[in-house]
């Protein structure tokens, strides 16, 4: 087998699918605008395409411009990110657009190395933008360019080592169109979609299936290869719905945590899950001044993150008067309010469920 022909060929089957048969619609990829780009981007971390274009549109239509997303409120952002998760992300974008509507008069940079020193930017989307924005000859690696090149050209390196990730950039500069970044990224990345998928992969349909080593060497279950493998640990959220006439008390989630900024209803943390009496001797219960004899369960749930899964039950509390002796961040808050504040998913999810709004 010839290394340098391998790889000229698969370049030119690439683009050759990718301008005849790649069919995959979505808003973002004719678009031109790095503001509009680098939403998409944002929003597509941790994210598949489908469940993330409802978000983008909705973003591109709230926020036309980045000057209008620097002047939002956060909690206006955030309830359109609630349901999106990472939240992370949501407080990126918003220091970024200020960042630049403030500091660079709106203007998005246009260089590489200018667009990866944002916030919340690493390589692949600086890349992304880069390219799709600017035509800049710079090459993508996301998880789909990852699969398909080490199933084309067999290779067993782990992609998450340093190793491995210095040698899949080197691999995908070396292929790369540099007359058509763009339609080059956007066809690798379809075809990793639509055609590499990580399971059950058309290969009959793709058009590198003539030198894949992976296919010819039965491999494609194996690669690509990953070398860590993420601990999932297990947290207990035991929320209390504190309700007094049609107010319920909520406060907002601080630093550090996940859900950084979303509300949530009163929250006990602890090692294991707890029924009603558990939670009625809890000291942080106790502490809060709430009586112990009418905690009712009202029903669970569970939320997979990345590195840990969300065990919530939720209880609730009717109070004949307001307790000012809750956390200081809290609020009492109209049940008609509730829907014009941002939420973790789990939380969202009860309250819609039990009809709060």
């Amino acid at each position: 087998m010839n290394p340098d022909g391998n790889k000229k060929s698969f370049t030119t089957a690439l683009l050759h699918w990718h301008q005849n048969e790649n069919h995959r619609s979505l808003p973002w990829k004719s678009e031109t605008d790095p503001y509009k780009i680098w939403l998409s981007e944002i929003i597509l971390q941790q994210t598949r395409a489908l469940q993330g274009l409802p978000y983008y549109m909705r973003f591109t239509e709230t926020y036309p411009s980045i000057q209008q997303l620097a002047a939002a409120k956060d909690e206006d952002v955030f309830r359109i990110w609630q349901g999106l998760g990472y939240y992370n992300r949501c407080k990126n974008m918003l220091a970024t657009a200020r960042y630049i509507s403030g500091e660079l008069n709106g203007v998005f940079p246009a260089t590489y190395d200018a667009i990866v020193a944002l916030k919340g930017i690493g390589p692949y989307t600086a890349a992304a933008i880069a390219s799709f924005a600017y035509g800049l000859p710079c090459a993508v690696v996301d998880g789909n360019v990852y699969r398909v090149l080490s199933r084309y050209f067999g290779i067993d390196t782990s992609y998450d080592t340093t190793e491995g990730k210095k040698e899949f950039a080197a691999l995908a500069t070396e292929l790369l169109h540099v007359p058509d970044s763009a339609a080059y990224n956007q066809a690798i990345m379809d075809l990793g979609a639509t055609v590499c998928t990580p399971r059950a992969p058309l290969c009959a349909e793709c058009p590198l299936q003539t030198n894949c080593i992976a296919l010819r060497q039965n491999m494609i279950a194996l690669l690509p290869v990953k070398s860590k493998r993420v601990q999932v640990n297990t947290r207990y959220f035991h929320y209390l719905l504190l309700r007094n006439k049609d107010l319920i008390w909520i406060h907002r989630r601080g630093p550090k945590d996940i859900w950084e900024n979303l509300h949530e209803p009163f929250l006990i943390e602890t090692d294991v899950p707890l029924d009603v009496a558990g939670v009625a001797d809890n000291d942080k219960f106790r502490s809060a001044g709430l009586p112990t004899n009418a905690v009712l369960y009202a029903g669970s749930s569970a939320q997979r993150l990345t590195h840990r899964i969300i065990q919530a039950r939720f209880f609730t509390l009717d109070l004949a008067d307001r307790i000012y002796i809750l956390p200081p961040e809290g609020r009492w808050t109209a049940a008609e309010e509730l829907k014009n504040i941002a939420f973790p998913k789990t939380v969202l999810t009860f309250l819609k469920k039990n009809l709060y709004f």
